[in-house]
């Protein structure tokens, strides 16, 4: 339940990434899944690093949010430096 959690948090970033920020040149999907996939990342290895709960909290949620942002501001990094 707590990966489902984290991939809608990360999709939600995405989206807001692209659609109100104007990050992710790629598009709204490529957006989300990144967004996603940083979010998973942020909530399977960083949290547990810091926060001790080991369900589904306000902690892991926010350092998912924190990795999917970060993720997704380095993607547009590279997109506008190498196109890719």
């Amino acid at each position: 339940m707590d990966i489902v959690v984290w991939m809608l948090t990360g999709a939600a970033l995405g989206w807001i990434a692209h659609a109100y920020l104007g990050l992710g040149g790629r598009g709204l999907v490529p957006s989300m899944v990144i967004g996603a996939l940083g979010a998973m990342a942020g909530g399977k290895i960083v949290a547990p690093m810091f926060t001790t709960a080991a369900e589904v909290s306000l902690a892991n949620i926010i350092f998912a949010a924190a990795v999917a942002a970060a993720v997704l501001a380095a993607s547009n990094l590279i997109h506008k430096r190498w196109g890719v």
